[in-house]
C-alpha cells in the first residue's frame, strides 16, 4: 500500500513538473513517455502501439502535415469547411479579435459566444452581456493569448498557431436545454462509430455516449460516465455522416464534430488527436478495437 501511495506521488510530482517552461527542453517522445505513464499507468508503445490511445501519440509524433495548423485553428478551418461542403454549414460569427480591447461588446448581440481560436476546451458562453463581469473576462482572454498548447500535450499542429478571438453566435438547444456535440471518429474515410456529449457546463459534469455505425450502444466509457439515457439517432445522421467523410482529406484518422439544431447541422471543429490520447477505456478492450481501425500502415504507403 505504501509503495502505492508512493508511486502516486511521485506521478503527480512529474505531471506537476511537465507544466512548468523548462519542462521544454524535454524531446516531445521522452515527454509523451513520461506523461502517459503518469497518467494511463503503463508504458506508451510507439515502436509497435496497439491501443487507440498509443497510436494517437504516434500520430503526433510521425503525422505532421503542413496543412495541420489550418485544420485544428478555429478561425482558419472556417476556410477549409467553405470550400469543402460549403458555408451554410458554419456557424455565424461576429468578429475575429487579437485581444479584449478590440472587442466592440456594443456592436454584439446579448448573446455569443468567445473562444480562442489556438487552444482546446476554453470557451466563454454570454446569454446576457448585461451581466458581463469585464474584470475577469479581460484576464480570463489575456490568460488565453499567453497559450502556446502545443506545449501542453506536444500536437505540432497548434504550435505556429497566430492567437485570436473568435466571436460566434451562442446555438441553444432544444428547450434551451445544453448542447448535444455529435463527434463523428473517421478512419481512413469512413465513419465507423460516434460519440454525443453533453451536460458539460452542469454541475455533475460531461456526459459521453458512444454508438457504432448504426447508432448501437457501444457499452463503453472513456474517461467521462455515460448518460444512462435513450440518445436518439439525428434524422440528418446519415448527412452528417457525408459531410464528416468529405471533410476527411484522406486522413488515416480525424475527429469530426457537429452540432445538430432546429434540423440544420452546423459544424464544430475537426480534432487530429482526441483527449490528446490519455483518455481511458473501460473496459480496456475497447481501446485495442478502436485501435485496430487506425492502419497505419496506410500512412507509410502514403509517405
Amino acid at each position: 500500500m505504501k509503495k502505492f501511495f508512493r508511486a502516486k506521488f511521485i506521478k503527480k510530482l512529474l505531471l506537476k513538473f511537465l507544466d512548468f517552461k523548462f519542462s521544454h527542453v524535454i524531446g516531445d517522445k521522452l515527454y509523451l513517455k513520461i506523461k502517459y505513464l503518469c497518467i494511463m499507468d503503463r508504458k506508451l508503445n510507439l515502436k509497435t502501439p496497439r491501443t487507440f490511445n498509443e497510436k494517437i501519440q504516434w500520430l503526433k509524433i510521425y503525422d505532421r502535415k503542413k496543412n495541420d495548423t489550418d485544420q485544428v485553428d478555429k478561425v482558419l478551418v472556417r476556410e477549409f469547411v467553405a470550400r469543402t461542403i460549403g458555408s451554410e454549414f458554419l456557424i455565424p460569427i461576429y468578429g475575429v479579435y487579437s485581444s479584449y480591447d478590440e472587442i466592440n461588446f456594443n456592436d454584439l448581440p446579448n448573446q455569443f459566444v468567445l473562444k480562442p481560436n489556438h487552444t482546446s476546451g476554453d470557451v466563454y458562453i454570454c446569454k446576457n452581456k448585461n451581466l458581463i463581469n469585464h474584470s475577469v473576462l479581460k484576464k480570463t482572454i489575456r490568460k488565453w493569448m499567453r497559450i502556446n498548447y502545443y506545449w501542453k500535450h506536444r500536437e505540432f499542429a497548434y504550435k505556429n498557431i497566430k492567437p485570436k478571438i473568435l466571436c460566434e453566435k451562442l446555438l441553444i438547444g432544444d428547450n434551451s436545454s445544453d448542447l448535444m456535440d455529435y463527434k463523428l471518429m473517421v478512419f481512413n474515410s469512413k465513419v465507423k462509430c460516434t460519440f454525443v456529449t453533453q451536460d458539460r457546463h452542469k454541475e455533475d459534469g460531461l456526459k459521453m455516449d458512444f454508438f457504432d455505425r448504426n447508432w448501437n450502444f457501444m457499452p463503453f466509457t472513456r474517461k467521462y460516465p455515460n448518460t444512462n439515457k435513450k440518445i436518439q439517432k439525428p434524422i440528418l445522421y446519415e448527412k452528417m455522416v457525408e459531410l464528416a467523410e468529405k471533410l476527411s482529406c484522406n486522413r488515416i484518422f480525424v475527429r469530426v464534430d457537429f452540432y445538430f439544431i432546429e434540423n440544420k447541422i452546423f459544424f464544430g471543429e475537426l480534432t487530429l488527436h482526441p483527449g490528446s490520447g490519455f483518455e481511458k477505456f473501460e473496459p480496456t478492450l475497447y481501446d485495442n478495437m478502436l485501435g485496430e481501425w487506425i492502419d497505419l500502415r496506410l500512412l507509410k504507403e502514403v509517405n
